[in-house]
């Protein structure tokens, strides 16, 4: 019983984090650390010194991913912790990173209490989640998962024609397929929101239940390029009146579908884009997300009844589906003892979904596998103003610390 007892440190916890963020760290405290990069390699050698300075071992995989491992009295599956350490552009200190901080700071905490875990206990820092440089996201997790062809994947190139195995041999981080984590007891990704919901609701921790499927379009409308101060508005081919239509009509569908559907139009082109010339084509994306098929599939029905609807203004419309994910479900029997934790030290929490992807998504195709949110101030990630509460970061690295006790 004394072992429920112990908790991390807070200020080591924001220490960590604040000296991580230096590998990087913008004009307005936010992070650039591209995946491979030197602001990179700069931070994967201090997670590698704080982890051989509590005497686990270290190894990378042929991906760059680093796994630190703290012996287990039991030659079993590892309990393993991680998340990732690149960043996007003009990004923020908390996302990735904190879940990688997490891990260590339980292994300090573990360490500093002289508790000899029962099996081994992994932390890992996972390459190029967010395929800022080198696309697509989740690269590395989406290889061991067999997501993505390695040889392709090896091949991705920088905006400097820089190849993903270039940059990885750069940095030191290239190492042994058989280093790849194979097996494990469970796989848990502390994580930012990067959504306004716990904020809002004033809770503290969350238990991701899922990762949400999503589809996503390209819609195409054709009409015809006539001049704009010669040609009727009755004998007009206008495709950006028609497009505009046909979004209005699909923002009214989708919106009366389910209350926690999410879509956007997050990409258009206009042609010929010249103020003097009635636009000729617009091309524009709509991306939707939720965790029912059966909702995505009356999603899709919509968009491909665009082309069936009024309003085209004589313009042609064509849809082309450019890629859909499925749901991903964590393992329930994590989540339970996610949220048994969340009780047990008296935190407020609820189960929730994550709109956005992460490691743990592909991962949880061949591990028990399962995240925790904390909240984000104002929803704000993926820029310099993301911020968590220290207080928040702490709660959620105790949750870890008496999730990994439980096991």
């Amino acid at each position: 019983m004394e072992q429920q007892k112990i908790v991390i440190s807070g200020e080591r916890v924001r220490a960590t984090l604040e000296q991580f963020a230096n590998f990087g760290r913008t004009e307005n405290n936010g992070v650039t650390r591209l995946a491979l990069s030197e602001e990179d390699r700069l931070a994967r050698d201090y997670f590698c010194s704080c982890c051989k300075a509590l005497e686990m071992s270290v190894e990378i995989d042929d991906m760059g991913n680093i796994y630190a491992t703290l012996a287990g009295l039991e030659d079993q599956p590892p309990l393993v912790i991680g998340s990732h350490l690149d960043s996007v552009k003009k990004g923020g200190r908390f996302d990735g990173v904190l879940g990688v901080v997490a891990g260590l700071e339980v292994a300090r905490a573990l360490v500093e209490n002289k508790i000899k875990p029962r099996i081994p206990l992994v932390i890992a820092n996972m390459t190029n989640e967010e395929g800022a440089r080198f696309e697509p996201s989740m690269m590395a997790s989406g290889v061991l998962s067999g997501k993505f062809d390695k040889a392709l994947m090896i091949k991705k190139k920088d905006v400097n024609g820089i190849t993903f195995e270039e940059a990885l041999h750069s940095i030191g981080y290239a190492g042994k397929e058989e280093s790849r984590i194979k097996e494990a007891a469970a796989f848990l990704e502390l994580h930012i929101e990067q959504g306004p919901i716990l904020e809002k609701e004033s809770l503290s921790i969350g238990v991701v239940e899922c990762v949400l499927g999503m589809v996503c379009y390209e819609i195409q409308v054709t009409g015809e390029s006539d001049h704009a101060g010669t040609t009727p508005m009755g004998m007009r081919k206008d495709a950006l009146f028609a497009a505009n239509n046909s979004i209005s009509e699909a923002r009214q569908k989708l919106s009366a579908l389910d209350k926690e559907l999410v879509f956007t139009m997050g990409r258009m082109n206009i042609l010929p884009n010249i103020h003097t010339v009635i636009p000729n084509k617009v091309v524009f994306s709509l991306e939707a997300r939720h965790k029912d098929p059966s909702v995505i599939k009356q999603v899709e029905e919509i968009i491909l009844g665009l082309k069936q609807s009024s309003g085209h203004e004589g313009c042609e419309i064509q849809t082309e589906k450019l890629w859909d994910r499925k749901t991903v479900f964590f393992d329930q029997k994590i989540c339970a003892l996610l949220e048994r934790s969340a009780r047990s030290l008296n935190y407020s929490y609820k189960r929730m979904v994550s709109g956005a992807g992460h490691d743990a998504q592909f991962l949880a195709s061949y591990l028990p596998a399962a995240m925790i949110f904390v909240p984000s101030i104002r929803g704000k990630s993926h820029c310099e103003e993301e911020l968590t509460n220290w207080e928040d970061c702490a709660k959620g690295v105790n949750v870890l610390l008496e999730t990994v006790l439980s096991f």
